[in-house]
């Protein structure tokens, strides 16, 4: 082994041990984070209604809600304020769901992404996390940026989860080449698998909301978002997004692929840079035996 690879693993460890500690220093007793989480529980569900009327409160969750078995594309125009533009096995998902009264529905739909957030930050970090003002924007207003963040950092062990981010925002799915340039082929075949799989499952229920769905995807495609988005198109972006994740697959840095497929959504929604905390959970764990402070103790 050259004299090169220890150094460089040296480095990633030095890097990894001074990532650790800045998120350290953002920590507080888990009944902190579970006071804020609920404090912003119920401030979005009692300005949910009427919906939209305080920070966009529900403003994204409508767009589940108000979408029908019957007629899911009614309201599908991208800039439309209560366009559904997921598939349909996505709505047959949260069909349960959107039988509840409007607050009801909320209650359950935030409960849900705040458990995401406490998922990727565990409990010592789950106030910066919810604090983060994107995540905060994120969980008011009810997008899946926050689902897709918790489906990219579980993919890594059951590849099956990427199926949420094909079958929603489409584009994130870039970082599947994670998988393709480090020869994982196991874990691509069983993404692809599954996600036929709910695509066979859902088509034969909804044949025609299928059809339609593809129609939607050609109608829109090419289509930024609104002033609440950054101002970078998608094709400034995948280029950045294809360049991170491959890199972050040669040189075996996991935290990379939510990056890249946060770069990767259809529109940069403010609200989507909530996906950054699908980096927490991937940072290499330091130990004694790989950080700088080896054999002193344990990080």
């Amino acid at each position: 082994m050259s004299d090169a690879a220890p150094s460089s693993a040296v480095q990633l460890a030095g890097r990894t041990f001074r990532a650790r500690l800045s998120l350290e220093r953002l920590e507080t007793p888990p009944w902190v984070g579970i006071a804020v989480a609920v404090v912003l529980w119920g401030l979005v569900v009692v300005f949910a209604e009427p919906w939209g009327r305080l920070w966009g409160t529900g403003q994204d969750a409508r767009c589940y809600y108000q979408a029908t078995l019957a007629d899911p594309y009614l309201h599908s125009s991208w800039n439309d304020p209560i366009a559904y533009v997921y598939s349909p096995a996505f709505l047959q998902l949260v069909s349960p769901l959107t039988t509840l009264p409007w607050q009801a529905f909320m209650a359950a739909w935030t409960g849900l992404l705040i458990g995401a957030v406490r998922f990727l930050t565990g409990p010592r970090l789950l106030a910066a996390g919810l604090l983060f003002p994107f995540t905060a924007m994120e969980v008011a207003g009810g997008n899946v940026s926050l689902l897709l963040a918790v489906a990219i950092a579980v993919g890594f062990r059951w590849p099956a989860a990427w199926s949420l981010v094909l079958l929603t925002k489409i584009t994130p799915g870039i970082g599947l080449l994670w998988f393709a340039v480090r020869r994982e082929w196991r874990s691509l075949f069983i993404t692809l698998a599954a996600t036929v799989v709910v695509v066979a499952v859902s088509a034969v229920l909804m044949p025609a909301a299928w059809r339609q769905w593809l129609d939607v995807i050609i109608a829109n495609a090419g289509k930024g978002g609104t002033w609440a988005s950054v101002p970078l198109p998608l094709l400034v972006r995948l280029p950045v997004a294809v360049a991170l994740v491959v890199w972050g697959a040669r040189t075996g840095r996991r935290w990379t692929v939510p990056v890249a497929s946060m770069l990767a959504l259809p529109a940069l929604w403010y609200g989507g840079l909530s996906m950054l905390l699908g980096v927490i959970p991937l940072l290499p764990r330091a130990t004694a035996a790989t950080t700088p402070a080896a054999g002193v103790r344990a990080a």
